[in-house]
């Protein structure tokens, strides 16, 4: 009985030991994304409450440098290369610390995000853009700090900061102009290999028109026939062998089978001296 009322004791020290209370975050986190223009953009950030307290100049010292919200670093990230004050930023996640006075704020895109808080020491290798926006006062209290996306265009977005009394916005502009021009330039263009290679290999693997699929496949292999792609070469032949050109498939597994050799790449040499043995041209 002693032993048993011993078990008891320590199981139930162990579950209070290992007994986690859930409640809500002081500081809330946000992840918010925003697709401006054909540009992915990801906010990642805490958001701390007023709770009757004077923010800036104050809890958030003027002057000094600032996490831009609570806990870990605010990150934001972009799938695409973009502008920001005027200078190029590459495609990434960025931390986003600020400087904020009581007409301006400075605004940093660093490339180190794996800082709590504000770095130990600070790089400024890592400084991917810097900005100074102008603060702008609203005529009510935003009680939680609040990051957003605002007026929005095709070409750009604001980066929106506000907290308090303060709104503060940085421009980034994205290259949605460069990626339209570059896709309407494709298709204008016709289709490339990998376009005529893809559709004809569909076709076969689908079932579909066979003597569409010799057409793309033939056109995908002329295309680049100054740079020879076994595996290109390999869908050729069995294309034609499928369309009953046992003449041509040949040729295309004879042509591929060069190819793998030449590359070191076993599968293919053994796919081609398969299908070679059984179509009798080996």
């Amino acid at each position: 009985m002693k032993k048993l009322m011993t078990l008891i004791m320590v199981l139930t020290v162990s579950l209070a030991v290992n007994a986690q209370v859930e409640a809500p975050a002081p500081s809330p986190f946000q992840k918010m994304e925003q697709k401006v223009g054909l540009t992915d953009m990801t906010v990642e950030y805490s958001r701390p409450s007023m709770k009757g307290r004077k923010i800036f100049g104050d809890l958030v010292p003027y002057g000094k440098l600032w996490r831009t919200g609570a806990n870990k670093n605010t990150i934001i990230t972009f799938s695409d290369d973009v502008m920001i004050g005027g200078k190029e930023v590459k495609a990434g996640s960025y931390a986003v610390f600020t400087t904020p006075n009581e007409s301006s704020w400075d605004v940093v895109f660093y490339s180190d995000t794996e800082n709590w808080g504000t770095p130990q020491k600070w790089d400024d290798s890592k400084v991917a853009a810097k900005v100074t926006a102008e603060v702008y006062p609203l005529p009510m209290d935003i009680e939680t700090f609040t990051i957003s996306f605002d007026d929005m265009t095709n070409d750009s977005a604001m980066l929106g900061m506000m907290w308090e009394k303060a709104y503060v916005g940085v421009k980034i502009e994205v290259p949605t102009d460069k990626k339209v021009s570059a896709s309407i330039d494709k298709v204008m263009a016709g289709p490339g290999a990998a376009d005529y290679y893809s559709a004809a290999v569909y076709y076969l693997t689908a079932g579909k028109d066979i003597n569409q699929a010799v057409k793309w496949i033939d056109m995908a292999v002329e295309m680049t026939k100054n740079q020879p792609r076994f595996w290109y070469l390999r869908q050729q032949s069995l294309i034609h062998a499928k369309a009953g050109d046992k003449k041509g498939a040949i040729k295309a597994a004879k042509a591929s089978l060069a190819g793998a050799e030449k590359a070191g790449n076993a599968d293919y040499v053994k796919m081609n001296k398969d299908s070679l043995k059984e179509w009798g041209a080996m």
